[in-house]
C-alpha cells in the first residue's frame, strides 16, 4: 500500500465531494427563483441514491469480471464483500478508497442529467429515472470504459472499450459527459417543452452560478488528476492541461458571445469554463499543454453555437446539458485523435503528431457507441415512466413553481413592508 498516493486520493475524494454542492449551485442559480430548491434537490437526491446502489451492486457491475465486455458480474463484489481487507489494493490504494472515488463519478454523472429537466419534472419520477439509468446505463458504460483487465483482481476481465477498442478516455469524456448528455437529450424529448420554451429565461442568481462553476473547476482537478491513481508526474500533467484548457474555453466562449450577441455574460463565462472542463476530461492525459489550449478553445467556440440547437430542433434542454456535456464531450473525445502526443501519460500519437487516423477512428467508435446506447435506454426509461406514473408536473404547478407545490421549501423567503 502506497501511503503517499493513498493520502493524495483521500484529498481527491474531498475535492470530488465539493463538486456536489458546486453542481447544485451552478444549476440552482440558472433556473427560476420558483424552482431553485428543486434543482438543487435533484442533485443531492441523485447522489444519495446512486451512492447506495453503488455499494449494493454498482461497484460489482462496473469492476466485476466481465460478461462479454459489456457488464461486470452483479454478485462478485455485491455489498463490497471481501474488499474491506487492509491488503486488498488497486494500484497501491485500498480498494475501498478506489471504490468511493469511482462512486462519486457515478453519482455526479447521474446528477448532470437533471439540468435538462429543470422546472417541470416530478421529483419522484426523477428519482426513479436516476436509479434505472444508473443501473441500466451508467454501470455498464463505466464498465466498458474504466474496467481494465486485472484492475481489481489479477485475473478479472474488463470492458470492451478499454481492453478491445483501446479508445482513450482518461477521466470520463464518454462514460460521464457523452453518456449524461445523450440521456439528457432523450429525457428532454420525452418530457416535452416547458411553458417558457422559446422565451428569454433569465437565471435568478448569476453569482450562485459563477460560484458553482468555480467549485466545479476546483473539484475537477480531483476528477481528472485523481484518475491517474497516483501522486506523481501523470497527475501533475493532467492538472496543468485541465487548467489551461478551461482558461482557453472560457476565453473562446465569451469571445464568440461578444461577436455573436454583442455582450459578455456571467453565465457565458461559467458555461465556457464548464465546457473546457468537459472537453479536456477525456484528453487530459493525452495532449500537451499547447494541445489542451486548442482542445479548450475549439470546444468553447463550438459549444456557444451548440446550445442554440434546442431552439432550432425543438427540444427543451433547460440548462444546456446537451450543448455543453454531449457536444463538449464529443469534441474532446474526437480531438484526442488529432492532438494526442506520445510524450504525455497516454503515450499515443494523434494525426497531427504522426499517428495517422488510427486513434481517431477508435475515439469516434467509442463516442458513437456510448451516445447511441445511452440515448436509446434513457428514452425507453423516460417513456415508460411517462405512460405509467407520469413524469411532468401540471401546468398550474409549473406556473406556481415546483419549490412551493412539491417541496414546500422555497429558496428564499421574501417579505415586503
Amino acid at each position: 500500500m502506497d501511503t503517499g498516493t493513498t493520502a493524495f486520493m483521500l484529498c481527491c475524494i474531498i475535492g470530488l465531494t465539493l463538486m456536489i454542492p458546486g453542481l447544485a449551485l451552478f444549476y440552482g442559480g440558472m433556473v427560476s427563483v420558483k424552482s431553485s430548491t428543486n434543482m438543487m434537490m435533484m442533485t443531492f437526491g441523485a447522489v444519495a441514491l446512486v451512492g447506495v446502489l453503488w455499494v449494493l451492486f454498482g461497484f460489482s457491475m462496473v469492476f466485476g469480471t466481465s460478461y462479454g465486455g459489456f457488464v461486470g458480474s452483479f454478485t462478485e463484489f455485491a455489498g463490497m464483500k471481501d474488499l474491506m481487507e487492509p491488503m486488498t489494493t488497486v494500484a497501491g490504494l485500498p480498494v475501498s478508497l478506489f471504490s468511493i472515488f469511482q462512486a462519486l463519478f457515478a453519482a455526479i454523472t447521474v446528477a448532470l442529467i437533471s439540468g435538462a429537466v429543470a422546472d417541470r419534472m416530478k421529483f419522484g419520477a426523477w428519482m426513479i429515472f436516476a436509479a434505472a439509468w444508473a443501473v441500466l446505463v451508467y454501470f455498464p458504460v463505466a464498465h466498458w470504459v474504466f474496467a481494465f483487465d486485472g484492475v481489481v483482481t489479477e485475473n478479472s476481465v474488463g470492458g470492451w472499450i478499454a481492453n478491445k477498442l483501446h479508445a482513450i478516455d482518461f477521466a470520463g469524456g464518454t462514460a460521464v459527459h457523452i453518456n449524461a448528455g445523450a440521456a439528457a437529450l432523450a429525457v428532454a424529448i420525452v418530457l416535452g417543452k416547458s411553458a417558457m420554451f422559446g422565451q428569454l429565461r433569465k437565471p435568478h442568481n448569476v453569482p450562485l452560478t459563477l460560484l458553482g462553476a468555480g467549485m466545479l473547476w476546483a473539484g475537477w482537478y480531483a476528477f481528472n488528476g485523481g484518475s491517474a491513481l497516483a501522486a506523481g508526474n501523470s497527475a501533475a500533467i493532467v492538472m496543468v492541461t485541465t487548467f489551461v484548457a478551461t482558461c482557453a474555453a472560457t476565453l473562446a466562449w465569451i469571445g464568440v458571445e461578444k461577436l455573436k450577441d454583442g455582450h459578455v455574460t456571467g453565465v457565458g463565462a461559467a458555461s465556457g469554463a464548464i465546457t473546457g472542463l468537459v472537453a479536456i476530461t477525456p484528453a487530459c492525459g493525452a495532449v500537451t499543454p499547447i494541445g489542451a489550449i486548442f482542445v479548450g478553445a475549439i470546444a468553447g467556440a463550438i459549444c456557444v453555437y451548440a446550445v442554440g440547437f434546442k431552439e432550432k430542433l425543438g427540444y427543451d434542454d433547460s440548462l444546456d446539458v446537451v450543448g455543453v456535456h454531449l457536444v463538449g464531450g464529443v469534441v474532446g473525445t474526437l480531438l484526442i485523435g488529432f492532438f494526442a502526443s506520445e510524450g504525455m501519460p497516454n503515450a499515443t500519437n494523434g494525426l497531427f503528431y504522426g499517428g495517422g487516423f488510427d486513434q481517431l477512428w477508435k475515439q469516434a467508435v467509442a463516442a458513437v457507441a456510448v451516445m447511441a446506447y445511452s440515448f436509446a435506454v434513457a428514452f425507453a426509461i423516460a417513456f415508460v415512466l411517462k405512460k405509467t406514473i407520469g413524469i411532468r408536473i401540471s401546468s398550474e404547478d409549473e406556473e406556481k413553481g415546483i419549490d412551493t407545490t412539491f417541496h414546500r421549501d422555497s429558496a428564499y423567503e421574501l417579505e415586503f413592508a
